[in-house]
């Protein structure tokens, strides 16, 4: 049986709009770190833009031992032809064996850019990612130290974990949110090292005459106190509780996917596989029946509340309090033990 090892630093790709730092890049260093020190080797991240570098010391406090720095004017505003010219070259230069983006609207339309100018494989959407070895079945090759990018599969029926034994770089987009975000040390020192951008002779295919960005009507990974509800709400007048309840406890707004489909609450508020991953001290779900597209994005909340009439529904395995009934008669009861204990009457 032949071993193979791989060599090669751990990468994130450090996305950023209009000079700001996204949370996913500093949630994938906390990873980043781990992997790393599991192979004995650097962690960096790939920083790209004009006048950025300030972001770097955020990302060398965040876990990154290097820093590589790209700027130039014709990356001030993201383009898939441009910003992917510029991570080949450095990964055709460095040789990196892992590389890592967020699965956001930027990273699912520049990692796969990549890896096909690369020849490499590419998992979307992981979940979690360990280091593990591999016998390959037919050549009986054992390929340790191998990037496990582990994503659910078959509309999240299935945890599938996947391996790229023989083109690299490993590259994988991992969710907003799975990851917890390390909290940064002012103390710590890195390298940052400044490359070209090697853009001469590259045509752009759009000219970018401005930009309009709106904010999230909700930052649900930040509340403490999430109340979400369902489909079996029944009605967006009805999801008026949610938000009463919510508003009783200082909460945020969440919903499932049936909820935003059906249009009870905007699409802002989704918590889920394809909404945000959440992990609040306390998740009230109502009226969710616990489909594990979504227990896959509320599952590590530290304690979950379930109210649901359905005595059988999925959410209650998860759940460390669950109260079977209707949520017409339960909230409206909570409501009022909960101002009846706080001295407000209303």
């Amino acid at each position: 049986m032949i071993e193979v090892n791989p060599q090669g630093e751990v990468w994130v790709f450090a996305e950023q709009e209009g000079g700001k730092l996204s949370d996913v890049p500093l949630e994938l260093l906390g990873k980043g770190r781990s992997l790393a020190e599991k192979l004995s080797v650097p962690l960096a991240a790939v920083l790209a833009g004009k006048d950025v570098r300030p972001l770097a010391d955020t990302l060398i406090a965040h876990g990154a031992d290097k820093v590589y720095l790209v700027e130039d004017d014709r990356l001030e505003h993201y383009q898939a032809r441009s910003y992917s010219r510029v991570l080949c070259n450095l990964i055709e230069q460095y040789k990196p064996q892992i590389v890592m983006y967020g699965a956001t609207p930027l990273g699912r339309d520049l990692a796969p850019t990549v890896a096909s100018a690369m020849k490499c494989g590419l998992t979307a959407d992981c979940t979690d990612l360990q280091i593990g070895d591999h016998v390959e079945p037919i050549t009986k090759h054992l390929y340790k130290n191998l990037l496990f990018q582990i994503r659910p599969a078959f509309g999240g029926n299935i945890i599938a974990t996947i391996v790229n034994y023989d083109r690299w770089p490993q590259m994988a987009t991992v969710r907003e949110g799975v990851m917890p975000m390390p909290a940064p040390d002012e103390n710590r020192t890195g390298e940052i090292i400044e490359c070209k951008a090697d853009l001469d002779g590259l045509v752009l295919p759009l000219k970018i005459l401005e930009t309009h960005r709106r904010e999230r009507k909700v930052n649900l990974k930040a509340a403490r106190i999430i109340v979400a509800g369902g489909a079996g709400v029944g009605s967006k007048e009805n999801f008026k509780l949610i938000w009463d309840l919510a508003e009783c406890l200082g909460a945020a707004v969440g919903g499932s996917r049936a909820a935003v489909d059906l249009g009870y609450v905007d699409a802002d508020h989704q918590v889920g596989q394809t909404g945000t991953t959440v992990r609040p001290a306390l998740y009230i779900a109502c009226g969710i029946s616990g489909a594990v597209q979504h227990r896959a994005g509320m599952a590590e909340s530290a304690k979950i509340i379930a109210i649901n009439i359905d005595r059988d529904a999925p959410i209650f395995s998860i759940a460390h309090y669950g109260i079977v009934g209707d949520l017409n008669d339960v909230i409206p009861k909570m409501i009022k033990a909960i101002r009846t204990r706080a001295g407000v009457k209303k």
